[in-house]
């Protein structure tokens, strides 16, 4: 048989031991006051999240734009473009992987825009 503790935990107790020890005794710590402000502490949080996040956009820039040059190029190039400016513009970490990702973006375009001007079409091939 349980029953329900003031913070509505369900703890197991026998009918014939309702003593409480020291280890089972709830020690209630204060709530920190409701404020419209947002604490130091979770402003902290926030703006450290930030570069963690920039840096993984300009992984997947690179990831991105270097898949592109062998397939969707013509998608995956400006995602490349995209994820690496927004990376470069919330302070990365991984400024040279963002580069490059830009950079291989780009890149994607020209393969793209080269391979229509010469065969009129988007696909390409090894050997004649």
């Amino acid at each position: 048989m349980g029953t329900l503790t003031r913070d509505h935990q369900h703890t197991a107790t026998s009918p014939a031991d309702d003593r409480r020890t020291p280890h089972s005794a709830h020690t209630a710590t204060p709530a920190p006051p409701a404020t419209a402000e947002p604490t130091a502490e979770s402003t902290t949080t926030r703006h450290s999240d930030r570069p963690r996040d920039a840096d993984g956009m300009a992984v997947a820039a690179f990831v991105l734009g270097l898949v592109g040059l062998l397939v969707f190029n013509l998608v995956f190039g400006p995602c490349a473009i995209a994820l690496a400016t927004l990376a470069l513009l919330r302070g990365t970490h991984r400024k040279g992987r963002a580069f490059l990702g830009l950079t291989l973006g780009v890149a994607d375009l020209v393969v793209l825009f080269s391979l229509l001007a010469a065969n009129d079409t988007v696909t390409w091939q090894f050997g004649g």
